[in-house]
């Protein structure tokens, strides 16, 4: 994969009210991501998987095309095929994870999806050649006794919770990609193209995988909750995280972002009744801890863009 196109964060004025506003407006990103979990918990209870990623891509899809048509027609052709290829990744990623939603908790769902601020910088380790610092090797082992805390059910994985550990590996390697090939020249068109690339998968998907073929929501509320994920937590929350990541360094961004599984933990215990259990408050605080370490160790003050400070996707 080639390292073209990638630049360092430049410096940031920590006291800013730019800088505050950023951090407020990523922070509200990683609310609205962590409610969508229990959102679609709540879904999958009358629509399959496919057709609810189908539905509420496409609406997003179309959203953003309309809005950043300059941006994408500003793309080259190069850029263009990465922004498919980013997107269908992506799509795959996001099938992985709702699949897997259906069949565990919307809360255990939210912590295991978090993996992917751990897994990114192993896998760009792999991939990219470059080393793994002992901060990140503490972060995967402690992450990884928060996993098992949090998912094993006696002495093997559950299916819900196999798959969407396989869902945070593909988010990482997405990740990793974004890192690699979006510029602030790009972001929006290439955030734009993503999206309507997943939509266009799910919808693919959707008509061929699923009995009866692609379907739509059929009362109010699911259509609400549809629209507020599609524009709020999809579009819009694209948008906030873009320009937000423009005025933070690439490691305090991470850290807020990393709060979305204890995001959707709260909103899952607090409108679906989920229990929280003494693995949900332990193996999640683990995993968490692990995410902060990996996330919080000392940067050289210009460098080109370490594996672990790569730019996050929502989900």
């Amino acid at each position: 994969m080639s390292t073209a196109g990638s630049s360092s964060a430049g410096p940031v004025d920590r006291s800013s009210p730019t800088t505050m506003l950023a951090l407020i407006g990523l922070l509200t990103v990683a609310a609205t991501w962590g409610s969508s979990f229990p959102l679609t918990k709540s879904l999958l209870q009358r629509m399959t998987p496919l057709n609810f990623l189908a539905v509420r891509f496409t609406i997003a899809g179309v959203l953003m095309l309309v809005v950043f048509f300059p941006f994408v027609r500003a793309l080259s052709r190069r850029s263009l095929w990465r922004g498919v290829v980013l997107g269908v990744t992506y799509g795959i990623a996001q099938i992985v994870q709702t699949t897997g939603l259906a069949h565990t908790s919307a809360s255990v769902s939210g912590f295991i999806t978090g993996m992917y601020v751990v897994l990114t910088p192993i896998c760009a380790a792999v991939l990219l050649r470059t080393p793994i610092g002992r901060r990140v090797w503490a972060g995967a082992g402690l992450a990884t006794v928060g996993l098992a805390i949090l998912a094993l059910s006696g002495f093997h994985v559950g299916f819900g919770e196999a798959i969407t550990l396989a869902s945070a590996v593909i988010y990482a390697l997405h990740i990793i990609g974004l890192g690699v090939w979006s510029t602030g020249r790009t972001a929006i068109g290439l955030a734009a193209v993503q999206i309507a690339s997943v939509g266009l998968v799910s919808l693919i998907a959707a008509t061929i995988a699923d009995p009866g073929g692609l379907t739509l929501p059929g009362d109010a509320f699911d259509w609400v909750a549809l629209l507020y994920m599609a524009i709020i937590s999809g579009a819009i929350a694209m948008i906030v995280q873009t320009w937000a990541q423009a005025h933070l360094a690439p490691s305090r961004a991470a850290i807020i972002m990393s709060t979305e599984p204890g995001w959707a933990a709260l909103f899952s215990i607090t409108f679906l009744g989920e229990p929280l259990t003494w693995r949900i408050a332990v193996g999640g605080g683990l995993m968490l801890a692990a995410m902060v370490i990996v996330e919080t160790g000392p940067r050289p003050p210009t460098h080109a863009p370490h594996p672990d400070e790569l730019p996050k996707l929502a989900a």
